[in-house]
């Protein structure tokens, strides 16, 4: 199944089923009225959201206005941000002269949830020289997950997928990382795609606990990468294995992939900024590429019609 939420001046959003060409929608109703509701009573919901969905595949549904949709969830309970892509870390390692971090667990930071942004329009920052950068990342919803659980039995806690751009602010990070206490100003609220989809949705594309697809970035209508989520070193069922070792996950709980990142990167590009001028200062020296300023536009999306998850398409604005 596919789920949207539409805006109707509520904090929540209005739950929609979708079709499966992201083209018409049905209102889960009163019952159901928004996703995080649904996915706290996630048994009891499925029937009748599944009903809806066999309605919309049998031509039923009305044409849904992608200005009208905001995040999938709008805001939830956690947000839990890996970085499970090794070429990433890797890279930044080399570029800045870091020491490689001693662990052989997941790395994860817990960010801001009680805001995701939509996933279209214009985008607020402070000020460009915050080093305004996106993240193209993968993450799963979970319903309730106990703490203890073991990677083995984490995956049946999988409710939906969800594509993500997590906004990043790169002058601020390292003067917070230096802190030891972690990230808070450089950590703004991340965007989601408009679609969140059940695992099976994904076909084989869904495997070994990862999204096996190409995740493409373009800045200002020019590609910037299409680096695939299969190169994971650590897998979404480790990383809720990782999270829910000494507490319980709420149900609603977002896990992300971190920045996708593929060895390959001279030809599959990267999915960050960040990255890029990682790249650029190993092979000559210097950064080569700005990050983003008032005007620029970022668009996300998998496969050529965005057929899973929909598109970000957003632009860098400045607050006034």
């Amino acid at each position: 199944m596919r789920f949207a939420t539409r805006d109707n001046s509520t904090a929540d959003g209005e739950l929609l089923v979708v079709s499966a060409d992201g083209m018409r929608g049905l209102s889960a109703g009163p019952d159901w009225p928004h996703l995080l509701g649904a996915l706290e009573r996630w048994d009891a919901a499925l029937p009748a959201l599944g009903a809806l969905a066999e309605r919309l595949a049998a031509g039923e549904g009305n044409a849904i206005d992608g200005a009208t949709l905001c995040a999938p969830l709008p805001r939830t309970w956690q947000w839990l941000d890996g970085s499970a892509f090794p070429t990433h870390g890797e890279l930044m390692q080399q570029a800045f002269n870091h020491a490689p971090i001693e662990t052989d667990k997941p790395l994860m930071y817990q960010g801001m949830s009680h805001q995701f942004l939509a996933p279209g329009g214009e985008v607020p920052f402070p000020s460009a020289d915050d080093g305004i950068d996106f993240e193209g990342e993968f993450g799963v919803v979970t319903g309730l997950v106990p703490m203890g659980c073991s990677a083995d039995d984490a995956l049946a806690h999988v409710r939906l997928i969800v594509l993500i751009n997590d906004w990043s602010l790169r002058t601020i990070a390292p003067l917070e990382m230096k802190t030891g206490f972690g990230w808070v100003q450089a950590k703004p609220a991340c965007s989601l795609a408009p679609f969140a989809v059940t695992p099976d949705e994904l076909g084989d594309a869904w495997r070994n606990g990862r999204v096996c697809l190409p995740l493409t970035v373009e800045v200002n209508g020019a590609w910037f990468g299409n680096p695939n989520g299969d190169a994971m070193a650590y897998g979404f069922h480790e990383l809720i294995a990782h999270a829910a070792r000494t507490r319980s996950l709420a149900a609603g709980t977002i896990i992300g992939s971190g920045t996708v990142s593929n060895p390959g990167y001279d030809v599959v590009g990267s999915t960050c900024i960040s990255e890029r001028r990682a790249i650029e200062r190993i092979a000559h020296g210097e950064f080569r590429t700005p990050f983003l300023s008032a005007g620029d536009r970022v668009r996300m999306q998998v496969g050529e019609e965005a057929a899973h998850f929909g598109r970000i398409d957003q632009q860098v604005t400045l607050a006034r």
